[in-house]
């Protein structure tokens, strides 16, 4: 597995929002900026991830249209 490098980046949010992604850590039993953290990974992914899901689904539908076609 590699190493990645983190990057530290800050901003603004209100404060009920902060209360709020507390609440959330607090009853995932995680810390704020892990919370955070990964919420943004998943987002990140998310592209990815549905693009695979439907070429997937693509590739599966059509095996034998792909096998006559070889």
């Amino acid at each position: 597995m590699t190493e990645q490098t983190m990057t530290t980046i800050t901003f603004t949010l209100p404060s009920d929002h902060k209360k709020q992604f507390a609440d959330l850590a607090a009853q995932f039993g995680v810390s704020l900026e892990d919370l955070l953290r990964l919420s943004i990974e998943s987002l990140i992914a998310q592209p990815q991830q549905t693009f695979d899901e439907a070429a997937a689904y693509v590739l599966a539908k059509n095996t034998d249209l792909y096998r006559r076609l070889a």
